[in-house]
């Protein structure tokens, strides 16, 4: 699990650390992570160190100054470095002094030629978009950018990409990742963290790896049948729209080895999909389950309103997607005698339907507040999807790309995260693992990269590619881990 961080928790952490701060011992400490960092990229594109060519935009705080003197050390390993000064009366001091005193070069423009280019503009303390002659500087900027500590214009704890921004190769960071090395992921690129020893303490934003994921996934044990493993009931579609039945049950069955139930007029259409679901045409004869899936593709009439108030009656966790949260967004008032638990799954629109007010900058804040205010847990749909709730800090999956943007892939995610319901996992687990699994059955299936976001390998794919590639993506993230017996 890896932790993101505020600014404030950043900058009370350093300012902890007393004469290390105030004597230049974390700059230095800084530089030189930042230095090996270049080297390696240096060598890792050109081959060679000596004789490349560095091209350095310096504003005018401590990130300028971390910038410069990374420059300084470059240049004694024989890079040519050159420094652009975007206000040349405010330059950090010691880094210039520094950057002079190894023969590093100042320039008015960027030669055209440059191996790699630093962004040294803004850091913690920026906001909003580049200004008008740093967004003229890296306009005409066509070698990679390594950020120092955050590409500016990206704001360090909401993750809001303002236009214009720098968009990163590779960003270098000291002492923890910030929040928006996560929430704008696709704008930082590589993130390589510097150890400058510092502690920013807990953090209430967090990423997990596979294998957090992996020793999570419930795999059957030896004592376990197809009930003790989780039985999953899925409403949704129609015999007119029967797309969102299938999908969404056939993932229910692809993600564990339990048993799905399915309640609705599609039936027969998910039976010839998979014979092993078990059909009924309504809830009184539907069977017990341990939980329920309802809402995708299930309508928002009055027959649907009364299918989601009796399943929102149950005793049972219950994941709520789709017409579903259309549903409950003209009956908040369903949730509130609830003691088992909920998961909501919206996208931004959803969410505005469900809050009353549009997601904002501050996505994390404003997951967090509708999970407080409905006392459930909230899936937060997008490239980089948030889980909250009362239970801890909250989740961010970094899907690393966008495949999965394509109609159907939410009836697939539904169905992932209401097994694992079933099977036992806490919602904010559930919903977590299975936006793990999905994006990575999403590339998968898509034969992409991570980070392509469609400019490199890969090609589109639609919500069934996806669910194909399902089994896929969780045999490859429970090859991380031993997982033995139930978790």
């Amino acid at each position: 699990m890896r932790s993101h961080h505020t600014v404030s928790s950043i900058r009370a952490a350093e300012e902890a650390t007393g004469s290390l701060l105030t004597d230049g011992v974390l700059m230095r400490r800084a530089s030189g992570g930042l230095a090996a960092v270049l080297l390696n990229e240096l060598r890792d594109r050109c081959g060679a160190v000596y004789g490349t060519r560095v091209g350095i935009v310096v504003g005018s705080g401590d990130n300028g100054g971390d910038a410069l003197h990374a420059g300084a050390r470059l240049a004694r390993r024989g890079v040519f470095v050159v420094a652009l000064a975007l206000d040349p009366d405010r330059v950090h001091p010691g880094g210039s002094a520094a950057f002079d005193a190894a023969g590093g070069r100042w320039a008015t423009t960027l030669p055209a030629d440059l191996d790699l280019v630093v962004d040294g503009v803004v850091g913690l303390g920026g906001t909003g978009p580049l200004r008008p002659a740093a967004a003229a500087v890296f306009s005409r900027v066509r070698a990679p950018i390594v950020a120092v500590d955050l590409p500016s214009g990206v704001d360090a704890d909401t993750g809001l990409v303002n236009a214009p921004a720098v968009h990163a190769a590779v960003t270098v960071t000291f002492g923890a990742l910030r929040r928006a090395h996560v929430l704008a992921a696709p704008q930082c690129g590589r993130v390589e963290v510097v150890d400058i020893g510092i502690d920013p303490g807990t953090a209430e934003l967090v990423s997990l790896s596979d294998a957090d994921i992996a020793q999570e996934w419930p795999v059957p044990g030896p004592s376990d049948d197809k009930y003790t493993q989780g039985v999953v009931g899925v409403i949704a579609g129609s015999d007119r729209y029967p797309g969102a039945a299938v999908l969404c049950s056939s993932a229910a069955v692809a993600a564990t080895s339990g048993m799905v139930r399915y309640v609705g007029s599609a039936a027969g259409q998910v039976v010839a999909r998979h014979p092993e679901i078990v059909a009924a045409p309504d809830l009184a004869t539907a069977g017990r389950v341990q939980a329920w899936v309802v809402g995708p593709g299930a309508g928002t009439d009055d027959t649907a309103e009364d299918l989601v108030q009796r399943i929102l009656a149950t005793d049972v966790p219950v994941l709520v997607d789709a017409d579903g949260l259309t549903v409950l967004s003209r009956h908040r008032d369903w949730l509130a005698g609830r003691s088992a638990p909920t998961l909501l799954t919206p996208h931004a629109g959803e969410f505005a339907r469900l809050a009353g007010h549009e997601v904002g900058a501050d996505r994390v804040g404003a997951a967090t507040d509708l999970a407080a205010d409905l006392g459930v847990t909230v899936l937060l749909k997008g490239r980089i999807t948030l889980v909250a709730d009362a239970a801890g800090p909250v989740i961010a999956n970094d899907a690393g790309s966008s495949w999965a943007a394509t109609a159907g892939a939410g009836d697939v995610l539904s169905g992932i995260a209401g097994s694992l319901l079933a099977a036992g996992l806490a919602p904010r687990v559930a919903a977590a693992a299975a936006a793990r699994v999905h994006a990575r059955a999403a590339l998968l299936a898509a034969h992409g990269v991570p980070g392509s976001d469609g400019d490199g390998p890969g090609a589109p794919i639609g919500a069934s590619d996806l669910l194909a590639a399902v089994p896929s993506a969780i045999r490859e993230i429970r090859s991380t881990a031993t997982v033995s017996g139930r978790r």
